[in-house]
Protein backbone atom coordinates (compact mmCIF):
# COMPACT_ATOMS: atom_id res chain seq x y z
CA UNK A 1 0.00 0.00 0.00
CA UNK A 2 1.31 3.80 -0.74
CA UNK A 3 1.77 6.64 1.68
CA UNK A 4 -0.65 8.93 0.84
CA UNK A 5 0.40 11.11 3.93
CA UNK A 6 -2.14 12.47 6.79
CA UNK A 7 -3.30 15.98 5.46
CA UNK A 8 -1.13 16.48 3.45
CA UNK A 9 -2.34 18.39 -0.16
CA UNK A 10 -3.46 15.21 -2.20
CA UNK A 11 -0.83 15.10 -4.99
CA UNK A 12 1.35 17.58 -3.99
CA UNK A 13 5.14 15.67 -4.15
CA UNK A 14 6.11 17.01 -0.52
CA UNK A 15 3.69 15.52 1.67
CA UNK A 16 4.07 15.62 5.38
CA UNK A 17 5.61 12.77 7.56
CA UNK A 18 2.63 9.73 7.61
CA UNK A 19 1.52 8.08 10.35
CA UNK A 20 5.45 6.94 11.31
CA UNK A 21 6.98 10.18 11.04
CA UNK A 22 6.95 10.10 14.92
CA UNK A 23 9.72 7.79 15.12
CA UNK A 24 12.44 9.80 12.82
CA UNK A 25 11.41 8.84 9.80
CA UNK A 26 11.99 12.05 7.87
CA UNK A 27 9.90 12.77 4.70
CA UNK A 28 11.07 11.57 2.08
CA UNK A 29 10.78 14.76 0.38
CA UNK A 30 12.97 16.76 2.64
CA UNK A 31 15.96 18.81 1.50
CA UNK A 32 19.26 19.26 2.58
CA UNK A 33 20.82 22.69 3.69
CA UNK A 34 24.27 22.17 3.54
CA UNK A 35 26.85 24.04 1.18
CA UNK A 36 29.26 22.35 -0.94
CA UNK A 37 32.17 24.00 -2.86
CA UNK A 38 32.02 23.50 -6.55
CA UNK A 39 34.44 20.24 -7.76
CA UNK A 40 36.32 20.32 -10.44
CA UNK A 41 34.86 18.53 -13.78
CA UNK A 42 37.21 15.64 -13.46
CA UNK A 43 36.11 15.11 -10.10
CA UNK A 44 32.49 15.38 -11.39
CA UNK A 45 32.72 12.48 -13.84
CA UNK A 46 34.60 10.34 -10.93
CA UNK A 47 31.95 10.90 -8.42
CA UNK A 48 29.53 9.89 -11.31
CA UNK A 49 31.04 7.09 -12.36
CA UNK A 50 31.06 6.05 -8.23
CA UNK A 51 27.34 7.04 -8.03
CA UNK A 52 26.67 4.42 -10.84
CA UNK A 53 28.64 1.51 -9.37
CA UNK A 54 27.28 2.47 -5.81
CA UNK A 55 23.83 2.48 -6.52
CA UNK A 56 24.10 -0.71 -8.15
CA UNK A 57 25.70 -2.51 -4.88
CA UNK A 58 23.35 -0.61 -2.69
CA UNK A 59 20.25 -2.22 -4.48
CA UNK A 60 21.79 -5.89 -3.59
CA UNK A 61 23.22 -5.21 -0.70
CA UNK A 62 23.24 -2.72 2.75
CA UNK A 63 25.78 -3.75 4.50
CA UNK A 64 28.72 -1.51 2.46
CA UNK A 65 27.93 1.35 4.86
CA UNK A 66 26.05 -0.12 7.90
CA UNK A 67 29.06 -1.22 9.09
CA UNK A 68 30.79 2.07 9.73
CA UNK A 69 28.57 3.44 12.80
CA UNK A 70 31.24 6.24 12.60
CA UNK A 71 30.42 7.16 9.26
CA UNK A 72 27.89 10.38 8.48
CA UNK A 73 26.95 8.79 5.13
CA UNK A 74 23.50 10.49 4.21
CA UNK A 75 23.38 12.54 7.06
CA UNK A 76 20.48 14.61 7.16
CA UNK A 77 18.86 12.83 4.51
CA UNK A 78 20.97 13.70 1.49
CA UNK A 79 20.31 11.59 -1.58
CA UNK A 80 22.91 9.42 -3.02
CA UNK A 81 23.70 11.90 -6.06
CA UNK A 82 24.78 14.85 -3.26
CA UNK A 83 26.80 12.90 -1.20
CA UNK A 84 29.56 10.94 -4.07
CA UNK A 85 29.51 14.21 -6.30
CA UNK A 86 29.56 16.70 -3.56
CA UNK A 87 26.93 19.20 -5.80
CA UNK A 88 23.98 20.39 -3.64
CA UNK A 89 20.45 19.62 -4.69
CA UNK A 90 18.37 23.16 -5.87
CA UNK A 91 15.28 22.04 -6.82
CA UNK A 92 12.62 19.89 -6.44
CA UNK A 93 11.40 19.17 -9.70
CA UNK A 94 12.71 15.70 -9.74
CA UNK A 95 13.12 13.56 -6.81
CA UNK A 96 14.05 10.06 -7.43
CA UNK A 97 14.08 7.33 -4.79
CA UNK A 98 13.88 3.33 -4.77
CA UNK A 99 11.89 1.90 -1.89
CA UNK A 100 13.66 -1.71 -0.74
CA UNK A 101 12.26 -4.33 2.18
CA UNK A 102 14.52 -7.64 1.76
CA UNK A 103 14.46 -9.89 4.40
CA UNK A 104 15.78 -13.65 5.11
CA UNK A 105 12.66 -15.53 5.90
CA UNK A 106 12.63 -18.60 8.20
CA UNK A 107 8.84 -20.33 7.49
CA UNK A 108 7.00 -22.78 9.74
CA UNK A 109 3.67 -25.06 9.10
CA UNK A 110 1.56 -27.38 10.42
CA UNK A 111 3.71 -29.56 9.45
CA UNK A 112 7.16 -27.99 10.80
CA UNK A 113 9.57 -26.45 9.26
CA UNK A 114 9.17 -25.49 5.46
CA UNK A 115 11.49 -23.13 3.44
CA UNK A 116 14.05 -20.50 4.71
CA UNK A 117 15.01 -18.71 2.11
CA UNK A 118 16.16 -14.42 0.99
CA UNK A 119 13.04 -12.33 -0.61
CA UNK A 120 12.81 -9.02 -1.86
CA UNK A 121 9.60 -8.31 -0.20
CA UNK A 122 8.92 -4.50 -1.64
CA UNK A 123 11.11 -3.53 -4.77
CA UNK A 124 9.75 0.19 -6.17
CA UNK A 125 11.14 3.33 -7.82
CA UNK A 126 9.36 6.24 -7.28
CA UNK A 127 9.70 9.70 -9.19
CA UNK A 128 7.88 12.67 -8.30
CA UNK A 129 8.58 16.51 -7.74
CA UNK A 130 6.91 20.31 -7.96
CA UNK A 131 7.38 21.80 -11.56
CA UNK A 132 6.12 25.12 -9.04
CA UNK A 133 3.78 26.39 -6.73
CA UNK A 134 0.53 24.70 -8.13
CA UNK A 135 1.48 21.71 -10.40
CA UNK A 136 2.96 18.07 -9.32
CA UNK A 137 3.69 14.93 -10.32
CA UNK A 138 4.02 11.92 -9.29
CA UNK A 139 5.07 7.99 -10.76
CA UNK A 140 5.76 4.64 -8.51
CA UNK A 141 6.19 1.74 -9.97
CA UNK A 142 6.93 -2.16 -8.78
CA UNK A 143 9.90 -3.40 -10.06
CA UNK A 144 9.17 -7.16 -9.50
CA UNK A 145 5.90 -7.39 -10.93
CA UNK A 146 4.75 -7.94 -14.98
CA UNK A 147 4.45 -4.63 -16.75
CA UNK A 148 1.74 -6.04 -19.51
CA UNK A 149 -1.11 -3.83 -19.06
CA UNK A 150 -2.42 -4.18 -22.64
CA UNK A 151 -5.44 -5.85 -21.42
CA UNK A 152 -6.62 -3.38 -18.52
CA UNK A 153 -9.28 -1.32 -18.25
CA UNK A 154 -7.23 1.85 -17.61
CA UNK A 155 -4.21 0.49 -20.40
CA UNK A 156 -1.81 0.51 -17.21
CA UNK A 157 0.11 -2.18 -16.16
CA UNK A 158 -0.87 -3.60 -12.55
CA UNK A 159 2.87 -2.64 -11.72
CA UNK A 160 2.07 0.93 -11.74
CA UNK A 161 0.87 2.47 -8.55
CA UNK A 162 1.18 6.13 -9.74
CA UNK A 163 0.99 7.90 -12.77
CA UNK A 164 -0.48 10.99 -12.64
CA UNK A 165 -0.38 15.31 -12.29
CA UNK A 166 -1.43 17.15 -9.18
CA UNK A 167 -2.71 21.05 -9.11
CA UNK A 168 -3.57 22.99 -5.97
CA UNK A 169 -5.88 25.71 -6.65
CA UNK A 170 -6.04 27.66 -2.85
CA UNK A 171 -7.84 25.25 -0.66
CA UNK A 172 -8.57 22.68 -3.49
CA UNK A 173 -5.92 20.29 -4.68
CA UNK A 174 -6.43 17.84 -7.39
CA UNK A 175 -4.91 14.62 -8.67
CA UNK A 176 -5.33 12.87 -11.82
CA UNK A 177 -4.58 9.49 -13.45
CA UNK A 178 -3.58 6.20 -11.76
CA UNK A 179 -3.56 6.46 -7.84
CA UNK A 180 -4.28 4.44 -4.19
CA UNK A 181 -8.14 4.52 -3.65
CA UNK A 182 -8.65 7.19 -0.46
CA UNK A 183 -9.81 4.39 1.80
CA UNK A 184 -9.35 5.05 5.44
CA UNK A 185 -7.14 3.18 7.64
CA UNK A 186 -3.93 4.56 9.29
CA UNK A 187 -2.30 1.43 8.24
CA UNK A 188 -3.25 2.04 4.94
CA UNK A 189 -1.67 5.21 4.67
CA UNK A 190 1.76 3.49 5.22
CA UNK A 191 4.25 3.33 2.86
CA UNK A 192 4.27 -0.95 1.94
CA UNK A 193 7.87 -1.00 2.47
CA UNK A 194 7.47 -0.56 6.38
CA UNK A 195 4.46 -2.99 6.31
CA UNK A 196 5.84 -6.93 7.76
CA UNK A 197 2.72 -8.24 7.44
CA UNK A 198 -1.09 -7.54 6.08
CA UNK A 199 -4.53 -8.10 7.33
CA UNK A 200 -6.37 -10.26 4.59
CA UNK A 201 -8.39 -7.53 4.34
CA UNK A 202 -5.88 -5.20 2.67
CA UNK A 203 -3.86 -7.84 1.20
CA UNK A 204 -6.68 -9.30 -1.21
CA UNK A 205 -7.35 -5.58 -1.96
CA UNK A 206 -7.00 -3.93 -5.26
CA UNK A 207 -6.00 -0.25 -4.53
CA UNK A 208 -4.66 1.40 -7.00
CA UNK A 209 -6.83 2.56 -10.01
CA UNK A 210 -7.25 5.13 -12.38
CA UNK A 211 -9.20 8.56 -11.70
CA UNK A 212 -9.53 11.44 -9.99
CA UNK A 213 -9.11 13.03 -6.55
CA UNK A 214 -10.31 15.76 -5.34
CA UNK A 215 -9.32 17.53 -1.45
CA UNK A 216 -10.53 20.46 0.45
CA UNK A 217 -8.53 21.77 3.51
CA UNK A 218 -10.81 24.22 5.22
CA UNK A 219 -8.16 24.64 8.09
CA UNK A 220 -4.57 23.38 8.22
CA UNK A 221 -6.01 20.44 10.39
CA UNK A 222 -8.45 19.28 8.34
CA UNK A 223 -9.16 17.99 5.35
CA UNK A 224 -11.81 16.15 3.31
CA UNK A 225 -11.54 14.35 0.03
CA UNK A 226 -13.80 12.92 -2.59
CA UNK A 227 -12.49 10.54 -5.45
CA UNK A 228 -13.76 8.70 -8.17
CA UNK A 229 -11.39 5.78 -9.64
CA UNK A 230 -12.08 2.91 -12.01
CA UNK A 231 -13.25 -0.51 -9.58
CA UNK A 232 -11.17 -2.44 -12.00
CA UNK A 233 -7.85 -2.86 -13.32
CA UNK A 234 -8.66 -5.92 -15.38
CA UNK A 235 -11.80 -7.32 -17.08
CA UNK A 236 -15.05 -7.89 -15.00
CA UNK A 237 -15.22 -11.73 -15.74
CA UNK A 238 -11.29 -12.26 -15.06
CA UNK A 239 -12.34 -10.49 -11.38
CA UNK A 240 -15.91 -11.36 -10.87
CA UNK A 241 -16.25 -14.96 -13.22
CA UNK A 242 -19.56 -15.02 -15.49
CA UNK A 243 -21.62 -12.09 -14.52
CA UNK A 244 -22.86 -9.68 -16.50
CA UNK A 245 -20.92 -5.87 -16.16
CA UNK A 246 -21.32 -3.06 -14.91
CA UNK A 247 -21.49 0.04 -17.59
CA UNK A 248 -20.02 2.11 -15.14
CA UNK A 249 -17.25 0.22 -13.56
CA UNK A 250 -16.52 3.21 -10.52
CA UNK A 251 -15.71 3.61 -6.84
CA UNK A 252 -16.69 6.82 -5.41
CA UNK A 253 -14.66 7.77 -1.68
CA UNK A 254 -15.63 10.17 0.94
CA UNK A 255 -12.71 10.60 2.98
CA UNK A 256 -12.13 13.00 6.31
CA UNK A 257 -8.31 13.46 7.32
CA UNK A 258 -8.36 14.83 10.73
CA UNK A 259 -5.72 16.20 13.40
CA UNK A 260 -6.14 17.09 17.50
CA UNK A 261 -3.43 19.00 18.99
CA UNK A 262 -1.33 16.07 17.19
CA UNK A 263 -2.36 13.43 20.06
CA UNK A 264 -5.18 11.73 17.71
CA UNK A 265 -5.06 11.79 14.00
CA UNK A 266 -8.14 10.46 11.97
CA UNK A 267 -8.31 8.74 8.81
CA UNK A 268 -12.15 7.54 8.01
CA UNK A 269 -13.40 6.86 4.68
CA UNK A 270 -17.09 5.36 3.29
CA UNK A 271 -17.22 4.01 -0.19
CA UNK A 272 -19.47 2.52 -2.69
CA UNK A 273 -18.67 0.35 -5.89
CA UNK A 274 -20.56 -0.47 -8.64
CA UNK A 275 -19.00 -4.63 -9.20
CA UNK A 276 -21.32 -6.04 -11.33
CA UNK A 277 -24.70 -5.39 -13.13
CA UNK A 278 -27.43 -4.72 -10.00
CA UNK A 279 -24.92 -5.14 -6.90
CA UNK A 280 -22.35 -3.09 -5.38
CA UNK A 281 -19.97 -3.13 -2.28
CA UNK A 282 -19.93 -1.11 0.72
CA UNK A 283 -16.60 -0.52 2.34
CA UNK A 284 -16.13 1.69 5.76
CA UNK A 285 -12.69 2.44 7.51
CA UNK A 286 -12.14 4.37 10.19
CA UNK A 287 -7.91 4.56 11.07
CA UNK A 288 -7.04 6.12 14.58
CA UNK A 289 -3.32 7.44 15.37
CA UNK A 290 -2.53 8.12 19.33
CA UNK A 291 0.56 9.90 19.87
CA UNK A 292 1.25 9.73 23.63
CA UNK A 293 4.26 10.74 23.92
CA UNK A 294 7.68 10.50 21.98
CA UNK A 295 8.39 7.39 23.03
CA UNK A 296 4.63 6.03 22.61
CA UNK A 297 3.11 5.66 19.34
CA UNK A 298 -0.10 3.19 18.37
CA UNK A 299 -3.09 3.11 15.80
CA UNK A 300 -5.93 1.22 15.59
CA UNK A 301 -8.07 0.37 12.25
CA UNK A 302 -11.31 -1.37 11.74
CA UNK A 303 -12.43 -2.11 8.45
CA UNK A 304 -15.38 -3.74 6.91
CA UNK A 305 -16.61 -4.54 3.86
CA UNK A 306 -20.32 -5.85 2.47
CA UNK A 307 -19.99 -7.13 -1.31
CA UNK A 308 -23.26 -7.85 -3.21
CA UNK A 309 -20.42 -10.34 -5.17
CA UNK A 310 -17.48 -11.74 -3.64
CA UNK A 311 -14.28 -9.51 -4.67
CA UNK A 312 -11.43 -9.95 -1.95
CA UNK A 313 -12.33 -13.96 -2.93
CA UNK A 314 -11.70 -15.50 0.35
CA UNK A 315 -15.24 -17.19 0.97
CA UNK A 316 -15.27 -18.03 -3.25
CA UNK A 317 -12.30 -20.03 -2.88
CA UNK A 318 -13.66 -21.97 0.14
CA UNK A 319 -17.12 -22.53 -1.50
CA UNK A 320 -15.46 -23.98 -4.72
CA UNK A 321 -16.94 -26.59 -6.91
CA UNK A 322 -18.62 -25.90 -10.11
CA UNK A 323 -19.70 -21.79 -9.72
CA UNK A 324 -18.62 -20.04 -12.55
CA UNK A 325 -18.64 -16.70 -10.66
CA UNK A 326 -17.95 -15.37 -7.44
CA UNK A 327 -20.32 -15.84 -4.35
CA UNK A 328 -22.61 -13.49 -3.70
CA UNK A 329 -23.54 -11.32 -0.56
CA UNK A 330 -19.64 -11.94 1.08
CA UNK A 331 -18.71 -9.82 4.53
CA UNK A 332 -15.58 -9.13 5.60
CA UNK A 333 -14.78 -7.09 9.27
CA UNK A 334 -11.13 -6.84 10.49
CA UNK A 335 -9.58 -4.73 13.34
CA UNK A 336 -5.75 -3.97 13.33
CA UNK A 337 -3.84 -2.74 16.54
CA UNK A 338 -0.38 -1.57 16.32
CA UNK A 339 2.14 -0.03 19.07
CA UNK A 340 5.25 1.23 18.69
CA UNK A 341 7.48 1.74 21.82
CA UNK A 342 10.76 4.13 21.12
CA UNK A 343 13.14 2.78 24.28
CA UNK A 344 16.26 4.70 23.01
CA UNK A 345 16.93 6.95 19.92
CA UNK A 346 18.05 4.41 17.83
CA UNK A 347 15.87 1.83 18.61
CA UNK A 348 11.89 0.21 18.29
CA UNK A 349 9.91 -2.13 19.73
CA UNK A 350 6.74 -2.99 17.84
CA UNK A 351 3.33 -5.39 17.79
CA UNK A 352 0.47 -5.86 16.55
CA UNK A 353 -2.52 -7.65 16.29
CA UNK A 354 -5.07 -8.53 13.70
CA UNK A 355 -8.76 -10.16 14.45
CA UNK A 356 -10.81 -10.53 11.18
CA UNK A 357 -13.85 -12.64 9.92
CA UNK A 358 -15.54 -13.66 6.46
CA UNK A 359 -19.07 -14.26 6.24
CA UNK A 360 -22.04 -14.43 4.08
CA UNK A 361 -24.68 -12.41 5.29
CA UNK A 362 -27.68 -14.02 3.12
CA UNK A 363 -27.93 -16.98 1.70
CA UNK A 364 -27.72 -17.35 -2.13
CA UNK A 365 -26.72 -20.62 -4.64
CA UNK A 366 -27.17 -22.91 -2.11
CA UNK A 367 -24.17 -20.71 0.21
CA UNK A 368 -25.17 -20.76 3.57
CA UNK A 369 -25.84 -17.73 5.30
CA UNK A 370 -23.05 -16.94 8.73
CA UNK A 371 -19.41 -17.12 9.63
CA UNK A 372 -16.78 -18.80 7.68
CA UNK A 373 -13.72 -18.13 8.93
CA UNK A 374 -11.88 -16.29 11.88
CA UNK A 375 -8.07 -15.19 11.49
CA UNK A 376 -5.63 -14.13 13.88
CA UNK A 377 -2.57 -12.32 12.89
CA UNK A 378 0.20 -11.19 14.98
CA UNK A 379 3.86 -9.36 14.76
CA UNK A 380 6.70 -8.11 16.67
CA UNK A 381 9.92 -7.47 16.79
CA UNK A 382 12.76 -4.46 16.80
CA UNK A 383 13.77 -1.90 14.74
CA UNK A 384 17.91 -0.38 14.44
CA UNK A 385 17.63 2.70 12.73
CA UNK A 386 21.55 3.72 12.48
CA UNK A 387 21.09 7.10 10.55
CA UNK A 388 18.87 9.95 10.00
CA UNK A 389 17.04 8.32 7.63
CA UNK A 390 14.21 6.07 7.58
CA UNK A 391 16.98 3.31 7.06
CA UNK A 392 16.37 0.65 9.76
CA UNK A 393 17.87 -3.34 10.21
CA UNK A 394 14.80 -5.01 11.56
CA UNK A 395 14.29 -8.59 13.71
CA UNK A 396 10.53 -9.84 13.37
CA UNK A 397 7.86 -12.39 13.94
CA UNK A 398 4.61 -13.08 12.29
CA UNK A 399 2.19 -15.43 12.87
CA UNK A 400 -0.84 -16.47 11.67
CA UNK A 401 -3.63 -18.69 12.88
CA UNK A 402 -6.74 -19.46 10.96
CA UNK A 403 -10.54 -21.23 12.32
CA UNK A 404 -12.73 -22.41 10.06
CA UNK A 405 -16.74 -22.91 11.49
CA UNK A 406 -18.69 -26.45 10.90
CA UNK A 407 -20.35 -25.19 7.49
CA UNK A 408 -15.89 -24.11 6.22
CA UNK A 409 -15.39 -27.68 7.46
CA UNK A 410 -17.83 -29.20 5.47
CA UNK A 411 -16.65 -27.79 3.05
CA UNK A 412 -13.19 -29.38 3.19
CA UNK A 413 -11.19 -26.87 5.09
CA UNK A 414 -9.06 -27.31 8.00
CA UNK A 415 -8.07 -25.22 10.95
CA UNK A 416 -4.13 -24.15 10.23
CA UNK A 417 -1.81 -21.61 11.39
CA UNK A 418 1.79 -20.37 9.84
CA UNK A 419 5.05 -18.82 11.48
CA UNK A 420 7.71 -16.99 10.10
CA UNK A 421 10.73 -15.20 11.58
CA UNK A 422 12.46 -12.70 9.26
CA UNK A 423 15.69 -10.58 9.69
CA UNK A 424 16.15 -7.73 6.87
CA UNK A 425 16.27 -4.08 5.71
CA UNK A 426 14.32 -1.63 5.19
CA UNK A 427 15.13 1.74 2.96
CA UNK A 428 13.29 4.27 0.63
CA UNK A 429 17.01 4.87 -0.88
CA UNK A 430 16.86 8.88 -2.06
CA UNK A 431 18.77 8.45 -5.41
CA UNK A 432 18.27 12.03 -6.64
Amino acid sequence: MPENSLLCVFGQANPSLTADGWIGRFSSDKLPSHLFSKPKPYLIMKRIMLLCLTAIAMSGSHSLYAQSSKSDFMSDDKSLFEEVTGIKKKTDKFNLYLNMHGDFNMKWNESGFDQGAFEMKQLRIEMKGNINDWLSYRYRQRLNRGNDGSGNIDNVPTSIDYAGIGVKLDKFSFFAGKQCTAYGGIEFDVNPIDIYEYSDMIENMNNFMTGLNVAYNYNPYQQIQFQVLNSLNGPSKKMYGDLERTKLPLVYTLNWNGNFLDVFKTRWSASVMNETKGEKMYYYALGNEFNFNPQWHAYFDWMYSREGVDRKGIITRMIGGDLNHNVFNAEYMSYVLHVNYRFAPKWNLFAKGMYETASVYKSSDEVEKGKYRTAWGYVGGIEYYPMETNLHFFLAYTGRSYRFTDRAKALGEDNYSTNRVSVGFIWQMPVF
